[in-house]
């Protein structure tokens, strides 16, 4: 018999893909990145946002509105690799990993949703 306490205590345990995640408009070319501490979670959301109207970035709502789902993907750029310390916090390592990428790819105006700093 599967212990569901056990399971769900495991699944709390298990960390989650942390890093940089990247929306692309396959239509137009334009990107949006950003960084999270559960990637996969904040995608599930944007997605959940998108497909019922309320996306935060209006310009991309707008474009998804126009050309569709099967338009766009969602993809991971890149991971951090969680530490040993439970108590580490990613804030920082996300927020320069996220600069990077964003000094990279220059996701702004017709490039991209990104507004830039």
């Amino acid at each position: 018999m599967v212990d569901k306490a056990e399971l769900k205590k495991k699944y709390k345990e298990t960390p989650r893909p942390m890093g940089i995640y990247i929306i692309k408009n396959l239509a137009n070319g334009k990107i949006f990145i950003s960084r999270h501490k559960n990637i996969n979670g904040r995608i599930n959301r944007h997605k959940f946002e998108l497909g019922h109207g309320f996306e935060g970035i209006a310009e991309l709502q707008e474009d998804y509105n126009k050309f569709g789902p099967e338009s766009f993907t969602f993809e991971i750029l890149d991971q951090l690799e969680p530490k040993d310390d439970p108590l580490y916090d990613y804030s920082e390592d996300l927020e320069v990993l996220e600069e990077m990428w964003l000094e990279k790819l220059q996701p702004y105006g017709d490039k991209g949703y990104n507004i830039k700093k």
